[in-house]
């Protein structure tokens, strides 16, 4: 089913490295169109290089990634244009999105190759920074986007708007605006809800908030969100998009958090089970 495939490797870590070549052999026994990353060719040598043509997501059928939750996150953000599938082999901690182990990639790529998978729409969030009046930047998340202290000991303060409505004003760490993806992410270690994937939902979770009875809201996804910050200490207050910083924040600029109408279509196994990555990341027993 896939012909043109596309792989992006987490970098400096022997176990990718392992995992990589492994792959690259199969998927040349397959006589796939194979393309690679410059963190995987800085994996390979010469010879194992030979045949791969340069990444450009664009022009494949599927995107792998090799490594954990974070190296997927990485290759999401190739995607959001393009109409390509990601798939993840797990080597990092956690794994809640990267579900195949490599002891099992072959026997579960015969699966996949053959088209027997099983295919989700994960929400991407759009976030817009306003400065003056005036778009600064516009940034894409798959997990969260997060308004967060930067450089300072001391709270900061903004304000929170949804369709236009305002929710509250508060003195915290910060504020993480959450898919349903990112639910199991920062967002959970902050107290925030566990979100199904299937849920056409998005929450608000403060970070360490000063007043104790602030607690995570969860909205339609239809929502749009607002944040106006209110600390008067330029540069003491950041935007970071899937944990990567994208915009230095000063007082009276203004975030607004959207879903986008592109998706990721990210694929699985036919045996995957929702609720067992559960069981088993979270160690429910």
């Amino acid at each position: 089913m896939f012909k043109k495939i596309g792989l992006i490797a987490k970098p400096d870590d022997e176990r990718v490295q392992q995992a990589l070549i492994q792959l690259i052999r199969y998927l040349k026994a397959q006589e796939i169109d194979i393309a690679i990353d410059k963190q995987c060719s800085a994996q390979l040598s010469e010879d194992q290089k030979s045949g791969l043509s340069p990444l450009n997501t664009e022009n494949r059928d599927l995107l792998i990634s090799i490594g954990g939750d974070g190296t997927l996150l990485h290759a999401a953000q190739h995607l959001p244009s393009f109409d390509v599938r990601l798939l993840g082999i797990n080597l990092g901690t956690l794994g809640f999105l990267t579900d195949i182990s490599p002891n099992e990639m072959e026997q579960q790529l015969d699966q996949i190759l053959a088209g027997d998978f099983i295919e989700e729409h994960r929400s991407i969030l759009r976030c817009s920074v306003i400065r003056n009046g005036e778009v600064q930047g516009t940034f894409t998340a798959l997990n969260d986007t997060v308004l967060q202290k930067w450089d300072t000991a001391r709270l900061i303060t903004f304000d929170t708007y949804i369709d236009d409505v305002f929710v509250n004003s508060q003195r915290a760490d910060g504020l993480i605006i959450s898919t349903p993806t990112g639910s199991t992410a920062y967002a959970l270690s902050c107290g925030g809800p566990i979100l199904h994937p299937s849920l056409n939902a998005l929450s608000l979770v403060p970070i360490c908030p000063h007043t104790l009875s602030n607690r995570p809201l969860v909205v339609s996804a239809d929502s749009k969100i607002s944040i106006e910050v209110s600390t008067p200490e330029a540069k003491h207050a950041r935007l970071t998009c899937d944990g990567n910083v994208k915009f230095t924040m000063a007082q009276d600029d203004k975030i607004t958090i959207e879903r986008s109408d592109r998706f990721i279509r990210l694929i699985h196994p036919n045996d995957h089970d929702y609720y067992a990555t559960l069981r088993a990341k979270l160690q429910w027993g």
